[in-house]
């Protein structure tokens, strides 16, 4: 019979190739995880590792029994995935990818509510402006932007509008437009080549007008970048309403919509999961999510 800690013990030498990192990883000291692994080597009648360098490198016996050994501590991870569901208690292991847009301006007080609500969840929350293409079934994703078949479930949170903006500084300095077709006299700030292929905008009153934005001195491929470069007066650029909302509530007065009413067509926020059976502690991270999205997400649908 095998004792677990002393698989973890040699599972993780092997991917540090060092006592030293691995005490410092698993919280022990070093003395301990030495005598685990010799334990283990005991137990098996067979040297797993061998000092080569300044390093510790697995011996043909410790590569051939890595694999088995990887494929316990997997099984061991499961059954306690499994028990924990039987008890109907939500508890394990979950990451949340959210686009740089929305992750400040909307969850970053939020999730310690989740995190609240259940004790024995581990959240590993990450910002990614790239929508993902596959996700195993403990991982959730917001996204925001278009969306194409991607294998995973797509439901609908909601639509942000957008608007042109520039700070009170560069305006000064640069003057106003009061029509689209003076933008090409003012500096743009481009995210990601957002508008590369042209900006159509469309006013209630005025009609539609298409925007080539000349090329941009400054390109930035983060949304927390763009919008600040906007703030330093920059240029002029295209930002999502309900985030510069919420940036104004700290930073009053930095940011006005130089061009009102003039707006290209509002971006979807998409979640985006694995199909199939969700473990509990996924199932409620879904509904959470779905409990905070703010009501202009959903207002901005109906004026779609």
């Amino acid at each position: 019979m095998y004792d677990f800690d002393e698989l973890t013990a040699f599972a993780d030498v092997m991917t540090t190739g060092s006592l030293t990192r691995s005490a410092q990883t698993l919280g022990l000291a070093k003395s301990t995880l030495s005598r685990r692994i010799s334990q283990l080597e005991s137990r098996l009648n067979q040297p797993l590792l061998r000092r080569q360098a300044n390093r510790l490198i697995p011996t043909e016996a410790g590569l051939l029994f890595h694999n088995y050994c990887t494929e316990l501590l997997a099984m061991a991870a499961h059954s306690q995935e499994a028990l924990a569901e039987l008890r109907e208690e939500i508890s394990g292991e979950i990451t949340l990818e959210v686009h740089g847009a929305l992750a400040r301006s909307w969850l970053a007080s939020a999730i310690d509510a989740f995190l609240n609500r259940h004790p024995k969840v581990e959240l590993t929350l990450h910002t990614r402006e790239t929508p993902p293409t596959k996700m195993h079934s403990n991982s959730v994703h917001v996204w925001l932007g278009p969306t194409h078949e991607c294998g995973l479930n797509q439901e609908r949170l909601g639509h942000l509008t957008r608007g042109l903006y520039a700070s009170p500084r560069y305006l000064a300095a640069a003057g106003t437009p009061h029509h689209p077709n003076e933008l090409n006299q003012h500096a743009w700030i481009d995210l990601l080549g957002s508008a590369s292929d042209g900006l159509l905008l469309t006013h209630p009153e005025h009609g539609q007008y298409t925007f080539n934005p000349p090329r941009s001195r400054l390109r930035v491929d983060l949304t927390a970048l763009h919008i600040d470069a906007i703030a330093r007066s920059q240029g002029i650029g295209l930002l999502s309403h309900w985030v510069t909302a919420k940036r104004e509530q700290h930073h009053p007065g930095e940011l006005i919509n130089c061009l009102p009413g003039w707006e290209p067509a509002p971006l979807p926020i998409t979640l985006l999961y694995a199909y199939g059976h969700q473990s509990r502690r996924t199932h409620a991270l879904l509904e959470f999510l779905r409990s905070q999205v703010p009501a202009p997400w959903r207002t901005s649908v109906a004026t779609v």
